[in-house]
């Protein structure tokens, strides 16, 4: 793609399933799926109007490496991100090569399961404001005298419940989690979402990041198997800090689009619902840096050098 060239809405000659704040999600057959990340960015449940350079990558190709990483430990639902390996298996999809390669994810079909698993292990943005005028999280009894941006340990499995576009997820607790999924479920959530959060958190801090929290998304395929979906530690789903830069008691500077949520919260007239204000170049630039600076981070290679991972299905 060239250096200027963005996706706001993934335009290909397939069923649209679903459009949702990031992906369009098009159906290949009966067992797969094209989920396609946009360049749209939302902030407070509400799609900005401009696109951000390069984020689609970033989100799909970070996703990828994470999950290489991940696939001995939790069942996936990716195939694959390699155009030539999704152009071998679905040939139809070689004409629409330009609109989705880099940016598209070749996945199994699931069935969602509609609570979001949300990993706290630092105190920060709507946990920390929560706790300052309550001392709870989701109505929950936090220890008191925690400070903003400080460590929880252990870290803290904080669902939510899945908002529709332009709605606002909602934390709850764990036992209404119980109450939506059954407690069988909701533990088999709560293991699963810790222990990942647990391995990208430790792989975070040997790349100088710290990974203050993140939200994972599970669903059931045909044989009724829990397997990870969507995005997964990346810069959209997660808050990465820099750790030479972390102290406690006050707010963070992000590699995340924590800054333009940070702008558009020092705005004025805005109260947070469509249509959303257009965004200052340098505001767009910088979210772009930020996308591109936490991916190179993470995986030690830039993002134009990145050779997409091999799964075992994408064959």
């Amino acid at each position: 793609m060239s250096e200027n060239e963005t996706v706001f809405n993934a335009e290909i000659d397939l069923p649209l399933l679903h459009r949702g704040k990031v992906r369009d999600v098009y159906a290949v057959d009966d067992e797969t799926l094209l989920m396609i990340a946009s360049d749209r960015i939302s902030a407070f449940d509400v799609i900005l109007p401009q696109p951000v350079p390069h984020k689609g990558e970033v989100l799909t190709q970070v996703t990828a490496w994470w999950l290489k990483q991940l696939e001995d430990r939790v069942p996936h639902h990716l195939i694959s991100v390699d155009p030539e390996v999704i152009i071998a298996r679905h040939p139809g999809l070689a004409p629409s090569r330009d609109k989705w390669a880099g940016r598209a994810m070749l996945v199994r079909r699931t069935q969602p399961v509609l609570v979001e698993c949300v990993v706290r292990g630092y105190i920060t943005g709507s946990a920390w404001k929560e706790y300052q005028s309550s001392g709870t999280l989701a109505n929950e009894r936090l220890p008191a005298g925690l400070q903003e941006s400080e460590r929880l340990d252990p870290p803290i499995f904080s669902p939510a419940t899945k908002a529709a576009v332009g709605e606002h997820d909602e934390n709850i607790t764990f036992g209404q989690t119980i109450e939506v999924l059954g407690e069988e479920l909701a533990v088999r959530l709560r293991e699963l979402s810790l222990e990942i959060y647990e391995y990208g958190r430790g792989v975070a801090e040997t790349r100088g990041i710290i990974l203050a929290d993140t939200k994972f998304e599970f669903g059931f395929d045909a044989k009724g198997e829990l397997l990870l979906i969507d995005e997964v530690l990346t810069p959209d789903s997660s808050r990465f800090w820099p750790k030479e830069s972390y102290g406690v008691g006050r707010g963070q500077p992000s590699l995340d689009k924590q800054p333009v949520r940070d702008w558009l919260d020092a705005l004025q007239g805005w109260d947070k619902s469509p249509p959303a204000p257009d965004l200052p170049t340098g505001v767009v630039q910088a979210a772009s840096d930020r996308y591109k600076d936490v991916f190179q981070r993470l995986t030690h290679t830039a993002l134009a050098d990145f050779e997409p991972p091999q799964f075992g299905d994408g064959t």
